[in-house]
């Protein structure tokens, strides 16, 4: 090989080299150095003046959430397409996620997406998910954490508590600063060319998240009858036997790890209006959670299947001397937190944490109406009366609040 051939590669080599260094270095640079500074200005300048910091065991809870691999299979990222704006809200905008170093935003969702996950779900729940996740989510592929619990969902330990404190700050700190701080925001971001940022302002909701519990709501769908009740029976089955038990007898594998318990469904006689509700809403304050992932056919049809586990029971009639006294009773004692007529629209209503009976749309069986007078309803505000009235009171306001009662007659929907 010639002297200037041995030249001509050596020069292409040094040529190939320094090409191959500026190539990584504009990489690293384009990919790496550029969004890290775009993301810290637009960070910045749209970020909240004081955000609130986590707490030491929210902290602690963060470690642990990254310890245990819940970002391999958890997304805490709302995308900006239009699938996950309808399932969960508004897209995550970055300085949500200020306080995370490293980020944890995840990049499958195996399981659902995390980031509106504070507030959607109650403390047991939480707890017994971690101990045993298919207790609650029957198709689960989670592992199970009994590491965090000394033998028992009701007893975590500090870290399933720390865990779970962390879990309830997902999405908190937007809420907070809502809505101000969408207002400013969008006015820092200065972009109203921009289809996809304005998609993280012009979501109908911040927080659309399924089964987050809601207070009430005005779009409650009417529910018809349904033909298919096999279909029904097969999504109670999937969705509400591993709390409800299979016949509506309180006998799931995870009614015992809830406070309040679920309700036993066959000792009630359910409107369709009362039971859309209970779908489409939750129930605050419970680990009932709403279901407004399903369609309205299959909330139907899941609403036929509860009210197929009803059977009326014969009850002896109120005596007459008593039915006034019932009245009596209802008014000087109820009528703060169930109302003049039964609606659970009293005054006291809205300070409880957990919504009282709404007895127009549901009517519980006597027995366990003098039930739930007697012995109280565990994790709600419902008081025992035992001290406060006689049996024969007790039994008068018994049969009072079941004449409120008015089924889907009055109500809107198909009766039985």
């Amino acid at each position: 090989m010639s002297a200037s051939t041995g030249r001509a590669l050596r020069m292409a080599y040094l040529v190939a080299s320094v090409a191959g260094v500026g190539f990584f270095v504009m990489s690293v640079v384009l990919l790496g150095v550029w969004p890290g500074r775009v993301l810290e200005e637009q960070t910045r300048r749209m970020s909240p003046s004081s955000l609130l910091p986590l707490t030491a065991s929210e902290r602690r809870g963060r470690e642990i959430y990254s310890r245990e691999g819940c970002a391999y299979c958890h997304t805490q990222q709302v995308r900006y397409v239009a699938a996950d704006v309808r399932r969960f809200g508004a897209p995550t905008l970055a300085w949500e996620t200020r306080f995370d170093f490293p980020q944890v935003w995840g990049t499958r969702r195996i399981g659902p997406d995390l980031a509106r996950a504070g507030g959607t779900r109650s403390e047991d729940w939480h707890y017994l998910h971690l101990y045993s996740p298919r207790s609650v989510v029957a198709a689960s592929v989670m592992p199970p954490y009994p590491w965090l619990f000394d033998g028992s969902p009701a007893r975590p330990r500090q870290g399933a508590r720390d865990l779970v404190a962390y879990l309830e700050t997902l999405g908190r700190a937007r809420e907070l600063a809502a809505p101000e701080g969408e207002i400013a925001a969008r006015s820092a971001c200065n972009c109203p060319e921009d289809e996809f940022a304005q998609m993280a302002f012009a979501a109908p909701a911040l927080n659309a998240h399924p089964a987050r519990a809601r207070r009430g709501g005005d779009d409650v769908p009417t529910l018809f009858a349904v033909e298919d009740m096999e279909r029904g029976h097969e999504l109670y089955a999937k969705h509400c036997a591993s709390c409800h038990g299979q016949r509506g007898d309180r006998a799931g594998v995870a009614a015992s790890g809830l406070l309040p318990r679920p309700t036993p469904l066959a000792e009630h006689e359910y409107s369709l209006r009362r039971l859309s509700e209970v779908m489409v809403n939750g129930v605050a304050g419970t680990a009932m959670p709403a279901w407004r992932d399903l369609t309205t056919e299959d909330r139907a049809a899941i609403a036929h299947a509860v009210r197929s586990f009803h059977r009326r029971q014969d009850e002896l009639p109120i005596q007459p001397a008593l039915a006034g006294l019932g009245g009596l009773v209802y008014e000087s004692h109820c009528i703060q937190c169930h109302g003049s007529r039964g609606a659970g629209d009293g005054t006291a209503a809205r300070e409880l944490r957990v919504r009282p009976t709404n007895f127009r749309l549901q009517r519980p069986s006597l027995a366990g109406t003098l039930h739930a007078l007697r012995s109280g309803v565990d994790g709600t505000q419902m008081a025992v009366w035992t001290g406060r009235l006689s049996e024969v009171e007790l039994m008068a306001v018994a049969h009072y609040v079941r004449q409120f009662y008015e089924g889907d007659d009055r109500v809107g929907g198909s009766g039985r």
